[in-house]
């Protein structure tokens, strides 16, 4: 049998034509995107486990947009970090993807973020022995035709002890030694002296730092690590002994924190430690308790620039509208 061959068709950019219903979308792209990246962490360079999401502003005259420059533009920044000579910080990396994005799917607006899992070794607190732990570094970045903004945050865990039932258990604890002819001065000594029962929960911190564009200023996520597992009542470690764990566990309840104190206490850590950031980065501090005696979870939140959150420390004036992190992600130059 003979096969007359045909002239192929000239290729139709379905993307581009005009979609049934002609709606802009906020955004469109692909999530769970994961690679092995190399980035430039702690001094020196490291491979990581990342996940991706890349998306894109699609406007109401456009079908959707080319999914496959999504993947090729990320592989092609891939190669560049893992292969390159001058590896890159995840919020870069972020911001390299962001602009080539828009500019393949010849998008307004563009966002990218990188998730990279990564290990830390650090000693138990008494015994020294060595554990892995594993911390979760952010960035995340948005451009637009006036410019490219950029986050960098990071994600650990910890452990917090509940102020309010330490209180009931004390006021109970006293009572009792009362009863037993305890005198109010010995029962604050012994009060003092041992640490007061109470119910905890492990708590997930989130912190994210956003810089505006031209800033010179560089974010050790080191020093955020550090930020966010002190401003809960203790650190926690996978590894330890039980020297170590009578540590953490008395740490843990000389020093009781609500959801609410990690966040404040995160917010303090980063105007005290970072006293270099402009008034105009952008700051995003998030605490959640994974509760042991109810079945739900608490959270607490704060968001804003770092200029807001100066005026309100420093006079005690507050308002409810804080600048959000799309809002400021999107008031490029």
């Amino acid at each position: 049998m003979t096969i007359t061959p045909t002239t192929s068709a000239p290729t139709i950019d379905v993307q581009s034509q005009l979609p049934p219903v002609q709606l802009s979308l906020t955004q469109v792209g692909v999530t769970n995107v994961e690679k092995v990246i190399r980035l430039h962490y702690n001094g020196s360079d490291h491979l990581f486990w990342a996940r991706f999401e890349c998306v894109v502003e699609l406007g109401p005259n456009q079908k959707g947009a080319h999914m496959s420059r999504f993947e090729e533009v990320v592989n092609e920044a891939i190669r560049e970090v893992v292969l390159g000579e001058s590896p890159f910080h995840a919020e870069t990396l972020a911001e390299h993807i962001a602009q080539l994005v828009r500019t393949r799917q010849g998008a307004r607006r563009a966002e990218v973020t990188v998730e990279a899992r990564y290990p830390e070794y650090k000693p138990a607190p008494v015994s020294g022995i060595e554990t892995q732990e594993l911390y979760t570094l952010h960035g995340c970045a948005v451009s637009t035709e006036t410019g490219t903004r950029r986050l960098v945050g990071v994600a650990a865990q910890g452990m917090t002890a509940c102020p309010c039932a330490q209180e009931l258990v004390a006021a109970g604890a006293r009572s009792r030694l009362r009863d037993e002819g305890y005198p109010s001065d010995e029962i604050d000594r012994i009060l003092d002296a041992v640490p007061v029962a109470t119910h905890n929960q492990r708590g997930l911190g989130t912190l994210h730092i956003g810089l505006p564009e031209g800033s010179e200023v560089s974010i050790d996520a080191r020093v955020l690590l550090e930020i966010v597992e002190q401003s809960m009542s203790s650190e926690i470690y996978e590894l330890m002994k039980r020297s170590d764990e009578a540590h953490v566990v008395e740490k843990a309840h000389r020093r009781p924190r609500f959801v609410e104190d990690c966040v404040r206490e995160m917010i303090k850590g980063v105007v005290e430690q970072l006293p270099e950031l402009p008034d105009e980065a952008f700051l995003s501090a998030r605490q959640e308790n994974l509760e042991t005696i109810h079945q739900h979870n608490v959270i607490a939140e704060r968001f804003g620039t770092l200029g807001e959150i100066r005026r309100e420390l420093a006079t005690g004036e507050y308002s409810s509208e804080h600048l959000s992190r799309r809002a400021w992600l999107d008031a490029t130059v």
